[in-house]
């Protein structure tokens, strides 16, 4: 008989508070180095920062997260896993009723 999956990993928060987005990739990943760019000029768009972690710089994050690189986690919800579709990230950096809060006038 085969276990049943255990519940997904939450995705690992930024440290620091102004990092919106959290990548979790590695070196020397194809796709890693193709969304880098991409998922820093859409936060740059946004008026945001990236937080990268390296997936193989800490065992926990290696072990949840190891063989979906890269993820891309905006506001604590994971966005994209091995492919990022700038639209969707796009959409998910709109400010939203949790954001509009710290705009001007929200």
């Amino acid at each position: 008989m085969v276990a049943a999956p255990g519940p997904a990993p939450a995705p690992p928060a930024a440290s620091d508070p102004s990092a919106r987005i959290v990548l979790l990739d590695r070196d020397g990943c194809h796709l890693c180095e193709a969304a880098r760019p991409l998922v820093a000029d859409e936060a740059e768009r946004a008026g945001t920062t990236v937080e990268r972690l390296d997936v193989d710089a800490d065992p926990d994050l290696r072990e949840a997260w190891g063989d979906q690189v890269p993820v891309v986690v905006v506001d604590g919800q994971v966005v994209a896993r091995y492919r990022v579709d700038p639209v969707a990230l796009r959409r998910a950096l709109r400010p939203g009723p949790r954001w509009r809060r710290l705009l001007p006038g929200g």
